[in-house]
């Protein structure tokens, strides 16, 4: 009955459009109410939830990226991207793409990716004969590369839910191939649609300009290297890399480059503080949901379900695949995170699932969800500033979602895809 009364409430508040982290919050107090636990309890949760050392790097890497996104070098990797790319048959397509890895690499956000890729790209591809909705699902789907390419803030609340204490820099580490795989993917089948509609083939600039683009992209893609390089070698923690990710880009935006000014800064900080409010409520209220599911033993009773109907690793993986993709096509990515990690985790490793793999497959199973309605956050984003309806974009963006989706298949069973990095550096 009880689980009955917080599964029906979430969903009812979901329904009449109250915020993602009131309706977790709303169901958990609905809840305890109903065993007679004092609502004390839910508000213990979710301070708890938010009081974990490791997601204080979530602010600075937000932080991080939203003075990438401001001081230019979101430009400067178009850029180089541009040379390497343009002058393939609709090669601004595969630049979004490259463009977005690399970006990913020193933002680790899809929705930071998405904004600035648009913004910078979105105009230039309309400007050359490309369809606004290509436009649009092209920098949507190529954002979800960068929650794989490390820094990754969901990675880090990944590793607070698992309760297990998965290395962080071994998830970084572990995001790298398939992130690359899945920006391969998407730059096949951006080509492919490119061709189909005609548009048109750009031509390479000269080696002289590639690198001097490539001179002027460096000091903003050391940020990646010496976040990993800190992380491998020991010299500071995956916490400790978040701050000097920041420190390091206002050095390289304010003094390298010259374009970042007191009031990008200013501005800046108040959008990160604002994301950041947003995310850890959501994080503290999935953590009281969570506790109330605990506690009713869903986790349990799920797991026994999964386990009863196979044992077989690979069906259990897929069964856990399908779960995630309709979970995330309507709530968002953190929420979910703290929610399914203690539920899900378990099962995969009881049929010899490593975390640190299982991690990766939720990452972009998650991410796909960022992309597809009701709840698609990347897609409102992207469609917002290629001044698109959102049902136009989904209209034509099933090729991307193939793609997504073909990666996340080679991601969940080929384990190596994952794993190699990870234990190469151990």
């Amino acid at each position: 009955m009880e689980l009955l009364i917080l599964m029906g409430v979430l969903v009812l508040l979901l329904a009449i459009g109250v915020p993602v982290a009131y309706s977790l919050l709303g169901a958990a107090i609905a809840t305890f109410l109903a065993m007679d636990i004092p609502l004390v309890v839910v508000f213990q949760r979710l301070a708890g939830g938010i009081s974990v050392f490791s997601l204080m790097a979530i602010p600075f890497f937000i932080f991080a990226g939203d003075l990438m996104y401001r001081s230019g070098i979101a430009q400067r990797l178009v850029e180089v991207a541009e040379a390497m790319l343009g002058r393939t048959r609709g090669g601004l397509g595969l630049v979004n793409v490259g463009a977005s890895t690399m970006f990913g690499a020193v933002s680790g956000s899809a929705i930071a990716s998405a904004s600035a890729m648009g913004s910078t790209l979105m105009p230039l591809m309309k400007q050359k004969g490309y369809d606004a909705d290509y436009a649009v699902n092209v920098t949507v789907t190529a954002a979800i590369v960068g929650l794989l390419i490390p820094p990754s803030h969901n990675m880090i609340i990944y590793s607070a839910a698992s309760g297990i204490g998965v290395p962080i820099g071994d998830l970084f580490l572990a995001g790298i191939v398939p992130g690359l795989i899945t920006a391969a993917i998407l730059m096949a089948v951006t080509w492919v649609v490119a061709v189909k509609r005609g548009y048109p083939s750009g031509k390479f600039p000269g080696w002289r300009v590639f690198i001097r683009t490539l001179l002027f992209a460096i000091p903003g893609l050391m940020a990646a290297v010496i976040i990993m390089g800190g992380i491998l070698s020991g010299i500071f923690t995956a916490t400790e890399s978040s701050a000097i990710a920041v420190i390091y880009t206002v050095l390289v935006g304010a003094f390298v480059y010259r374009s970042l000014g007191w009031s990008r800064f200013v501005d800046a900080a108040q959008q990160s503080v604002r994301v950041t409010s947003m995310v850890l409520l959501i994080i503290g209220a999935a953590t009281a949901f969570g506790y109330a599911l605990a506690i009713l033993e869903a986790p349990a009773q799920l797991a026994e379900l999964i386990t009863s109907i196979t044992r077989n690793p690979l069906l259990i993986l897929l069964i856990i695949n399908i779960t995630l993709l309709v979970l995330g096509t309507f709530m968002d990515m953190s929420p979910l995170i703290v929610i399914t990690t203690p539920i899900l985790l378990p099962v995969a490793m009881e049929v010899g699932v490593d975390p640190v793999h299982f991690g990766i497959i939720m990452m972009l199973n998650l991410g796909i969800g960022l992309v597809t309605p009701p709840v698609g956050s990347v897609l409102f984003v992207g469609a917002a500033v290629g001044n698109l309806k959102v049902e136009d974009a989904v209209r034509t963006i099933w090729p991307f979602y193939l793609a997504l989706i073909a990666s996340l298949m080679l991601i969940t069973f080929i384990p190596a895809l994952s794993l190699a990095l990870p234990q190469m550096f151990k």
